[in-house]
């Protein structure tokens, strides 16, 4: 089958800046500093500084920005940490590599946002912190965050992999806890060319201990004052970043203007049950991802639209079609279906449209319009269908 708009064109975004990556990467080659060289220093302050955090800790992945920034907060053994059950497996994987025991809630189902209503419910005594995922470039609501853990006297732990340079609440993703974890997985908003991640933080303590546990625990070569392992950006993927830096807050401009003309496109589907995720952010969402749900109320099931989408040459995706605590591989974790409904009827709706800095006004109607035909055409074949033989249709 052959695509005719894809889900992510990465081509797209670096061929305008090509030339500059080019650079950038010879630059490295020349230097020879590979690890933990000057381009990820400069690219640790860059990105503290454009997402309002006083220091910057470079990683190999997101989930290790997770896994050795709760341990940098000093979250381990015998503490909980509450999450959303509908966020990507490397959150929960990031709990559970801690040493802390994950505490899952359920979701908004206008926004896929932790519920922190249902939060408060699962505080114990041993509930040491929150990390809200920030999902689909939409931040949680930082001053209801900051509310809550002052009143329960926990720790905000972002989960920030999908929301670089999102904004809410006057806060940036990244400065609204003690810590947050950010991904530069390829296709995210500002994306490596291989895999990378980064703890953003307010405390020189937290950054201090983070830069430790990334290089095996060392305070200086061969003394090692931790348990740490081996996790640190690459100099080459931090060039890269450090390059692509600049042009973020253009390319999240026009994520959201295509956003905006999806929400403008897809409110007549509503009432066929094509239904946008809620924007509370205003021009604080960064629309990693751009999502819809086919309600209850649809004549079609999300698989079949995906489906005729795929035909039509059309990619998207589901983000996610498992919640966490139905994983196989954490069943030992207690849960079960029907724990969090809003979290399981999501995770049978929700679908991912294409999404990324480019896509045409002209690719857009493309898409609304599969949607819509799909829709209608089941919606016509079902009111012929119920119309008796023999009768006439006013």
């Amino acid at each position: 089958m052959t695509i005719r708009i894809p889900f992510v064109d990465l081509n797209s975004q670096h061929q305008p800046i090509q030339t500059q990556l080019q650079k950038a990467i010879y630059g490295v080659l020349e230097q020879g500093d590979f690890i933990l060289g000057q381009a990820l220093a400069d690219f640790e302050v860059a990105f503290a500084t454009a997402s309002g955090a006083a220091y910057g800790v470079g990683v190999a992945s997101g989930t290790d920005a997770i896994a050795l920034g709760l341990q940098a907060c000093n979250i381990g053994a015998n503490d909980e940490v509450i999450l959303p059950a509908n966020t990507f497996i490397a959150t929960l994987i990031g709990v559970l590599r801690a040493g802390a025991k994950p505490v899952l809630v359920d979701c908004d189902p206008q926004t896929a946002l932790i519920d922190l209503e249902a939060a408060t419910k699962a505080i114990t005594p041993q509930t040491k912190a929150i990390i809200p995922v920030h999902l689909y470039g939409q931040m949680v609501s930082p001053q209801k965050l900051l509310d809550f853990a002052n009143t329960y006297q926990l720790l905000i732990f972002e989960d920030a992999a999908q929301a670089h340079l999102a904004e809410r609440d006057g806060y940036r993703a990244g400065s609204v806890g003690i810590a947050a974890a950010f991904s530069f997985y390829p296709s995210k908003n500002l994306g490596a060319f291989g895999d990378g991640g980064m703890l953003l933080t307010r405390d020189p303590d937290v950054a201090q201990k983070m830069a430790r546990l990334r290089n095996y625990g060392a305070s200086q070569k061969y003394f090692h004052t931790e348990s740490g392992t081996n996790s640190r950006l690459d100099t080459l993927q931090a060039a890269v970043l450090l390059e692509k830096l600049p042009y973020l807050p253009q390319w999240n401009c026009d994520r959201l203007t295509i956003a905006q003309q999806y929400d403008s496109e897809l409110a007549p589907l509503s009432s066929a049950g094509i239904i946008s995720m809620q924007n509370q952010s205003s021009t604080g969402h960064v629309y990693h991802l751009y999502v819809i749900r086919v309600d209850d109320s649809c004549p079609l099931e999300r698989q079949q639209i995906q489906d005729k989408l795929t035909a039509d040459g059309i990619q998207t995706g589901i983000h996610y079609p498992i919640p966490c605590h139905l994983q196989p591989a954490f069943t030992y974790l207690g849960y079960q279906q029907g724990d969090f409904p809003q979290a399981e009827k999501l995770a049978k709706q929700i679908l991912s449209l294409p999404m990324y800095p480019g896509l045409s006004n002209s690719q857009i109607k493309e898409v609304v319009a599969a949607i819509a035909g799909a829709t209608s055409t089941n919606l016509n074949a079902e009111n012929s269908s119920s119309v008796p033989i023999g009768s006439t249709v006013a």
